[in-house]
């Protein structure tokens, strides 16, 4: 049976109150009785031992942030803002704001200098497993007790991937999930809707390609962009929770059913469906496929819907882009509705913080000004990313004016489970070996699904033996 609305929105969001700001305590002291000159000199000694100096020398502190591009400037907007308004808060504080690529950030620069015991004072983190990791190796400041202190501990829809042992390292900026936009334009002028059957897909598919369009957009020199499809297409044949048992032995990545993944995506790049030379393209050229016409689908995240509003990069697309899940497949394991769904990016914070007292004022300004109910929403509504705190049924309902953010939250909807991405449920040099190595050679010819399972099952072997 199909989940109504305020279903949706009660299981992601669940019902909130408006998050209110903290009070301040003022203490004043009366002596009716005594010496005028004594009771001077009371209040004096105890204005210097309740009212500490705070220093106004100047300081400086890094924010790690993955904005970068012209589609990701509504996001830089809000970050900016918050910045404006921590610097005002904390005296002599000034961010420098170092923006990098998302793929970089993580597996280059944040592990180098994790390793080095140098990070920035706050960046850009992936929840499962990075922040575990770093958790563990104590590379990451402690949040439970500033969460606390603000009384926005119990504020997020979920926190699981940024907790080890019972404590919270960093915090979901915002929910995504993944599905396929498509050019509503020209499926109307074939007659078309949006694919409610796997066959029915393939055979849009190949009438694309026959019609001189590109079917799928295709961009793979970062090998997470094709690999979003490709754990979807995995997950339908082999069952949404697969991927998880990779780790614990319970499920291998050589298993037939998951061969059956690997060899539809090889299918469809075999029959020309992707554009050609996609290995050389980056993610910014994958967006580009699909909104000048020449992609007619695009498998993406939910944030991608930023680009389709007024000033950005597909704004010749506004009314005219959907929004679909992938069908079920004939003999497929599990929830056939499932889809990819998480909160894992987000900021931590070094815990080198909580040892200056000044940069733990500036953590919990920052923490206090970005995650509130007014960034949450500015980021639904500005940049399309679902909100990773609890909002009001009601206001959210309000907020969601964007005809194809509504079209999502339908898909959203429609869907009775979910699954992580799989970066996140297995460990970093399996992630290494399937995004870095094997998906790049499946998509250039140079493997078989059924050898790249094997190669991937290797890695994995060797990865949980590391971690028993």
């Amino acid at each position: 049976m199909k989940k109504s609305l305020t279903m949706l929105l009660s299981l992601i969001f669940v019902t909130s109150a408006l998050l209110t700001g903290c009070g301040s305590n003022n203490n004043t002291a009366n002596n009716a009785e005594g010496d005028a000159t004594a009771t001077n000199g009371a209040n004096a000694t105890n204005a210097v031992a309740t009212e500490e100096p705070v220093s106004t020398e100047p300081f400086e502190m890094t924010i790690r942030h993955t904005q970068v591009g012209a589609d990701k400037q509504k996001r830089l907007a809000i970050l900016e803002d918050v910045v404006g308004k921590v610097q005002a808060e904390v005296p002599g504080l000034t961010f420098k704001l170092d923006g990098v690529d998302s793929d970089v950030n993580r597996k280059e620069k944040l592990r180098g200098e994790m390793a080095a015991g140098n990070p920035p004072e706050i960046f850009d983190l992936f929840g499962s497993p990075d922040s575990k990791i770093y958790a563990k190796e104590s590379k990451l400041l402690d949040l439970t007790p500033i969460l606390e202190e603000l009384g926005i501990k119990d504020k997020f829809s979920n926190l699981d991937p940024f907790t080890y042992e019972g404590k919270i390292y960093g915090l979901p900026i915002g929910g995504s999930g993944e599905g396929f936009f498509y050019n509503k334009e020209y499926y109307a002028s074939k007659g078309w809707q949006a694919p409610t059957t796997f066959a029915e897909l393939e055979k849009q598919l190949a009438e694309i390609k026959a019609d001189g369009k590109v079917p799928l957009a295709g961009a793979s020199k970062a090998g997470w962009v094709p690999l979003m499809l490709a754990n979807h297409l995995w997950s339908r044949y082999a069952g949404p929770d697969v991927t998880v048992k990779f780790a614990t032995g319970e499920a291998k990545w050589s298993d037939p059913d998951v061969i059956k993944g690997f060899a539809k995506y090889k299918e469809w790049i075999d029959k020309g469906y992707f554009k050609k030379g996609e290995l050389g393209f980056e993610y910014a050229e994958y967006t580009t496929q699909f909104t000048s016409g020449e992609a007619i689908l695009m498998y993406d995240g939910t944030w991608k819907s930023s680009v389709f509003k007024a000033g950005q990069s597909g704004e010749g697309l506004i009314g005219k882009v959907g929004f679909f899940n992938i069908p079920a497949v004939d003999g497929g394991v599990g929830d056939q509705t499932a889809l990819m769904r998480d909160v894992n990016n987000g900021y931590g914070f070094s815990a080198s913080a909580e040892k200056d007292p000044r940069q733990l004022a500036a953590v919990k300004s920052f923490i206090k000004n970005m995650f509130n109910e007014e960034m949450q929403l500015r980021g639904l509504v500005e940049d399309g990313v679902l909100p990773a705190m609890k909002i009001d049924q009601a206001v959210l309902t309000a907020n969601i004016t964007d005809d194809l953010m509504s079209e999502i939250v339908g898909v959203l909807n429609n869907s009775k489970s979910s699954f992580p991405a799989f970066d996140s449920l297995v460990q970093a040099d399996v992630t290494t070996e399937i995004s870095n190595i094997q998906i790049q050679k499946l998509i250039g010819g140079q493997t078989t699904p059924e050898k790249m399972g094997a190669a991937l099952q290797k890695i994995q072997e060797e990865a949980n033996a590391a971690v028993e």
